[in-house]
């Protein structure tokens, strides 16, 4: 898995319909290391962060995930874990539950896995025994972060995480993301607050870099492509989920 980036991305091309999305995306992720994707809404973020995780095919172009592809089985899922698509949330169990199906689903002992202090890092200690139906929109997108950096990964893929997080949670999950790459951990996410991307530890680069013209190589080093006006039209609809 070292051998590879923990993302490649080169000449990725998505429409829905007659509307392009992403014309000729490239991107590399280096193994151990965050990038953050800016850009305004409707110009392609969460499409090309669905198209990493595997769960929108791409109308062209390759994406390959530590040399793989995105989404081809366990090993896959074992290794990413992303907050791209809203989580399900299972009737009938409670909060504390969710994370206790989440570590035994990844081979840890619930009671080991510090289940009652990542509740309480995200102000969710008192809502342990609460469904996650009955929080409010803050409380899920804390208890979904905590899900996510509750189990073993190598690479994260987090749409805007900073949502709906006051300061404080702001400040407290970019240290979180610092700490995950500074443990070897890759990150790929999209987000509007350039100070939490670099407070993560992120590499900033914005969708117009990430797209190259037609007639040109694919570059898929973020740092390294030029910004070039055939990048999606920011007035796109919408393609967050």
């Amino acid at each position: 898995m070292v051998d590879h980036p923990a993302v490649a991305v080169d000449g990725l091309q998505v429409s829905y319909g007659s509307t392009p999305v992403l014309v000729n995306v490239g991107l590399t992720v280096p193994a151990g290391a965050g990038v953050c994707v800016t850009g305004e809404n409707g110009i392609g973020k969460s499409t090309l962060l669905r198209c990493v995780s595997g769960l929108q095919r791409a109308d062209s172009g390759t994406v390959r995930v530590f040399g793989g592809e995105p989404g081809d089985g366990p090993d896959f899922w074992r290794a990413v874990a992303t907050t791209v698509e809203p989580p399900t949330w299972y009737p009938g169990l409670t909060t504390r539950e969710h994370a206790e199906l989440v570590c035994r689903a990844h081979g840890q002992d619930p009671d080991d896995a510090g289940i009652d202090e990542a509740l309480d890092r995200f102000g969710l200690a008192g809502h342990g025994d609460a469904i996650p139906p009955s929080l409010s929109s803050g409380q899920k997108q804390r208890l979904t972060l905590a899900l996510v950096l509750l189990r073993p990964s190598s690479l994260l893929i987090l749409d805007e995480p900073e949502q709906r997080l006051d300061p404080d949670g702001r400040a407290m999950v970019a240290a979180m993301l610092a700490e995950y790459q500074a443990g070897g951990g890759s990150l790929l996410l999209a987000s509007h607050d350039d100070k939490f991307a670099v407070a993560s530890g992120a590499e900033i680069v914005s969708m117009e870099q990430l797209t190259a013209p037609d007639t040109a190589p694919h570059d898929t080093a973020p740092h390294d492509t030029a910004p070039h006006d055939t990048a999606p039209d920011a007035a796109a609809p919408d393609d967050r989920p």
